[in-house]
């Protein structure tokens, strides 16, 4: 499939705001180029609503770019449930030492990430249609994201065991998130969590800062033993 040409995506994107333009710097024009995607084709093909153009720098690129603090140096990533690449993407933008895989089970969500893909020229990201689930066993990550996926607890049982031991879940969440958590904590132990909290992230650069559960995970001996690969290089 082809990258989206820019006629397609010229008209209406707004412009970033300075904050944007401090934190992202010089991959800057990348993510210009990713929100004139999503104001466009991804907007006309139902992956995000008209109504959140106007507010695609600060309640989606910049809400999602905070949460790169999470991410040690080189991880492997696998964002769930991407969408329309939120946050993996953008995560992909700010962070091209990352080693992404956007995982996605629906067509037309995948062929417009593939695209996107394409046109931002980004190696470090591949697309991969599936479930969460039917990576069990095949995938180990570093890192999981996800961000307005499912609950806390549904969304635990399809990503811990994507984790390696010592590896987060990091979960973009709402205001109730703390209710969240505190109901969800028996369920995170009986998965192999070892620790779990909720992070504030982008503080004086996203106002208000973007929530994110952050859950760690052990050594859990009724998981596959690590076969050595990589989502990099998982198809």
């Amino acid at each position: 499939m082809g990258a989206v040409s820019r006629e397609t995506t010229g008209g209406g994107a707004p412009e970033p705001p300075p904050a944007a333009v401090e934190y992202f710097g010089a991959r800057l024009p990348a993510a210009e180029r990713y929100v004139a995607l999503l104001a466009g084709p991804g907007t006309e093909r139902g992956l995000l609503g008209p109504r959140e153009v106007p507010r695609l720098w600060d309640r989606h690129l910049l809400n999602c770019a905070v949460i790169q603090e999470a991410m040690p140096h080189g991880a492997t990533v696998v964002d769930v449930g991407s969408g329309s690449g939120l946050p993996g993407v953008v995560l992909a933008v700010v962070r091209p030492d990352l080693a992404i895989t956007l995982v996605e089970p629906l067509l037309r969500r995948s062929v417009f990430l593939s695209e996107v893909v394409a046109e931002l020229r980004l190696p470090n990201v591949q697309v991969v249609r599936c479930r969460a689930e039917e990576l069990h066993g095949k995938v180990v990550a570093d890192v999981v994201t996800a961000r307005a996926v499912a609950p806390l607890d549904r969304l635990a049982r399809w990503t811990l065991p994507l984790l390696r031991s010592g590896g987060l879940l990091v979960a973009l969440k709402g205001s109730t998130v703390r209710d969240e958590l505190a109901e969800t904590a028996d369920s995170l132990r009986a998965l192999g969590a070892v620790s779990w909290r909720v992070i504030e992230y982008g503080a004086g650069v996203v106002d208000p800062p973007s929530l994110a559960v952050v859950v760690g995970v052990g050594d859990q001996p009724r998981r596959r033993r690590d076969d050595g690969l990589s989502t990099r290089r998982r198809r």
